[in-house]
C-alpha cells in the first residue's frame, strides 16, 4: 500500500463522556446516531485512507445545548480528552477547539485556553447556533479574538433552523445548505475584509456554494449586485472534500474555488469507514494534476498547519 501522507481537516472525535451526555439528553447529530469513537479505529481508518494525520473535531450539536455552564464545562472536558489524544501521538492527530457560542464570553475564554495551553491547531464552529449564522454581528468580538490570533477555523454544519422533512434527515441535504448560509453570510458582512488573518474552511465543499457561486455572488457584494466582488469573497474560504468527492461534486468545486485552498476530508467516524473510504477512492480516481493531488491530500494543509510538517 501507498505510504500514509494525506491530512484529513474533518475527521471527528466523540469522547465517551461526551456520547454519553448527549444519549441522556435524547440528542443526536442531525438525525445520525452518535457513533463510537476510538483512537485504535480512527487509526485503521487512516491507514486505509493513506492518511498521516487527522484533524480532529466534535460535531453537531456541540456543546450548547441551552445551559451556559454546562457547555463551559463540556468544552473544557472535551477539549482536554482531544489535547490528550494528540499528546500521545502528536504526528498522527491534531484537533480544532470546541467553543461555546451562542455564549461569546466563553467562547472567547475557551479559545484562548485551548490555543494557548492545550496546544490546538485551531476552533470548530457550528454554521449556526439557534438560527443564528456566522457572520452576525453579536459574534464579532469573538472573530476579532481568533483574527487576533491568526487561528484555522473549521466551520461545520449543524441542524437549520426548521422542522425537517420527514423522512429525509438534516444530514441528508440540510447540512449542505447549513454551510451555504454561513458562508454567504459570512462573505456578505466583508469578513475576510475585517478579520484578514482568520483561515476559514468549509465543510463538504462548502455546501451548494460551488453550484450556485454565480447566483448567490450578488448578495454578498457591498452593493448587492457586484458579482465579481461577490465572487472574489466567496473564493477566499478554503473547502474539504469530505463526502464531495464524486465526479459531479469536484468538477464544480474545482471550476470555482482556487485548488489551492482545497483539503482533504473523511468525515470518519460520522461517515462509516465504507463510506469514508468510497469517497477516498472516487478523489483517487478523479483525474487531476500531480500537483493538484499532491496540494489537496497535502500540502494545503501544511500551508495552515505548519506543524505537521516538522
Amino acid at each position: 500500500m501507498t505510504q500514509a501522507h494525506r491530512i484529513d481537516t474533518h475527521q471527528h472525535v466523540v469522547p465517551p463522556h461526551y456520547a454519553s451526555w448527549l444519549a441522556r439528553k435524547g440528542l443526536n447529530a442531525g438525525g445520525r446516531a452518535i457513533p463510537e469513537w476510538r483512537a485504535e479505529s480512527a487509526l485503521e481508518l487512516m491507514e486505509k485512507a493513506r492518511i498521516a494525520t487527522a484533524i480532529l473535531s466534535v460535531s453537531t450539536p456541540g456543546v450548547h445545548i441551552g445551559d451556559g455552564m454546562e457547555a463551559r464545562e463540556m468544552a473544557r472536558s472535551v477539549n482536554e480528552f482531544a489535547a490528550e489524544v494528540v499528546r500521545r501521538q502528536p504526528s498522527r492527530f491534531g484537533y480544532f477547539a470546541t467553543l461555546t457560542l451562542p455564549d461569546v464570553e466563553g467562547a472567547i475564554a475557551e479559545a484562548a485556553h485551548a490555543l494557548d495551553h492545550l496546544d490546538a491547531d485551531g476552533v470548530v464552529l457550528l454554521a449556526n447556533v439557534n438560527g443564528v449564522y456566522l457572520g452576525d454581528p453579536a459574534w464579532d468580538p469573538l472573530m476579532a479574538e481568533l483574527d487576533r490570533r491568526s487561528a484555522a477555523v473549521f466551520i461545520h454544519p449543524s441542524s437549520l433552523p426548521a422542522p425537517p422533512v420527514p423522512g429525509i434527515a438534516p444530514f441528508v441535504a440540510d447540512f449542505l445548505l447549513d454551510t451555504t448560509r454561513a458562508a454567504i453570510n459570512l462573505a456578505r458582512v466583508r469578513t475576510f475584509e475585517r478579520f484578514p488573518n482568520l483561515k476559514i474552511i468549509l465543510s463538504h465543499a462548502g455546501g451548494f456554494l460551488p453550484f450556485a457561486a454565480e447566483r448567490v455572488a450578488r448578495a454578498c457584494s457591498d452593493d448587492g449586485e457586484n458579482i465579481g466582488e461577490g465572487l472574489a469573497r466567496l473564493r477566499q474560504f478554503h473547502f474539504d472534500v469530505a463526502l464531495s468527492s464524486s465526479p459531479y461534486a469536484l468538477p464544480a468545486l474545482l471550476a470555482f474555488a482556487d485548488p489551492m485552498r482545497i483539503t482533504y476530508g473523511s468525515d470518519w467516524p460520522f461517515a462509516p469507514a465504507a463510506r469514508s473510504l468510497h469517497f477516498a477512492r472516487l478523489l483517487d480516481e478523479y483525474p487531476l494534476t500531480a500537483e493538484q493531488r499532491a496540494a489537496i491530500d497535502r500540502s494545503n494543509a501544511l500551508k495552515l498547519f505548519p506543524r505537521l510538517g516538522k
